[in-house]
């Protein structure tokens, strides 16, 4: 009943930028929080950005000053604005939703399928 689809992966030069967007849809009531992650080759899925119902972000020490989250509640759609991009950031990047349903049974987590990023000459 809830879909989260992210786009916006690409390959770029490094020192280049990219805005990944985040679609959340279905019969929800609220979006409580959605977080950026990443996942590179070999390694755990990470937090990169994060953004809660009162505006509030955090990000990861890596992406700090490069990195911008932010949203569109009226579109249901949430950003990371990516700039001055590296070589260590190529990953998937996947979004995920903390929504309250119509259906009332409380918070519920939702992954996307993630989007290819790769930072590279």
């Amino acid at each position: 009943q809830v879909q989260v689809v992210e786009s916006g992966g690409n390959l770029v030069q490094p020192g280049g930028s990219l805005r990944l967007s985040c679609v959340t849809s279905g019969s929800i009531l609220s979006i409580l929080a959605t977080g950026w992650y990443r996942q590179a080759p070999g390694k755990q899925r990470e937090l990169v950005a994060a953004i809660v119902t009162d505006g509030s972000t955090n990000y990861a020490d890596s992406v700090k000053g490069r990195f911008t989250i932010s949203r569109d509640n009226v579109k249901n759609t949430a950003y990371l604005q990516m700039n001055s991009l590296k070589p260590e950031d190529t990953a998937v990047y996947y979004c995920n939703a903390q929504v309250t349903t119509t259906g009332g049974k409380g918070v519920l987590g939702y992954w996307g399928q993630g989007t290819q990023v790769t930072v590279s000459s």
